[in-house]
């Protein structure tokens, strides 16, 4: 539900706030206790990623959004499978971002270049995360969802990547992963049942074309304002 009359544009997203009868408006804030904003927004405002927002991430060389689902690899650690997914519609790639472990990050401030973050999962509260396992199509290293409740360790730690002083929703980023300084990307392997369709997303050692990521749809937090979200939502 929106709170706008007019129409939504696919191409350019516009920004407009959320409806208070919006189930997206209960369950991500409630979900890891952000709460509710209280004034408007400035347009300037609202160009910067900020802490406690709700984003997807989508993979600008494959056109993926990063996802996750209560969907175990079957190899490797046998932890909850991260994937990525042509479908722009899908609850299922909605991501939290937040401060690391014991250093949380204040909501609605604009994430810095450099700054180590966590992404957790909105539906299932784990984080993404990485570790010294082969991913199971290209070996790569094996990218999983971890933790209980939106508290794994400190392998769910990344470093945003990008240039000038704040990670801009409109900026192409690279995500290294803090603990073995690999890259999040996508390089084209499919699954196959049961998550038939679905892109394998692991870590790479080096950068490149694979591990380019921009925010797409979500719920922007900003501060003492309500949260703002893409209409595609």
């Amino acid at each position: 539900m929106l709170c706008d009359s007019g129409r939504a544009r696919m191409l350019r997203p516009r920004f407009l706030r959320l409806c208070p009868g919006s189930v997206l408006s209960l369950l991500p804030l409630v979900l890891l206790g952000l709460g509710w904003p209280s004034a408007e927004a400035r347009d300037s405002d609202l160009s910067s990623v900020t802490c406690g927002s709700l984003v997807k991430l989508l993979n600008t060389r494959h056109n993926v959004r990063l996802h996750s689902h209560d969907v175990k690899y079957g190899s490797g650690s046998g932890q909850q499978s991260v994937t990525g997914v042509d479908a722009a519609d899908d609850a299922n790639s909605y991501w939290q971002i937040r401060g690391k472990p014991g250093r949380p990050c204040t909501r609605g401030t604009p994430i810095k270049c450099g700054q180590h973050v966590r992404f957790t999962h909105m539906k299932t509260a784990r984080n993404l995360h990485s570790h010294h396992f082969s991913s199971p199509l290209s070996s790569n290293q094996e990218v999983s969802a971890f933790g209980e409740r939106g508290e794994g360790d400190d392998l769910d730690v990344w470093a945003v990547q990008c240039d000038g002083e704040h990670w801009e929703r409109d900026d192409s980023v690279r995500l290294k992963h803090v603990g073995t300084d690999v890259f999040l990307a996508v390089t084209g392997e499919t699954y196959g049942h049961p998550i038939r369709g679905q892109r394998e997303v692991h870590g790479m050692s080096v950068p490149g074309p694979h591990g380019l990521w921009r925010t797409m749809e979500g719920v922007f937090i900003q501060p003492s304002a309500e949260p703002m979200r893409h209409d595609e939502l």
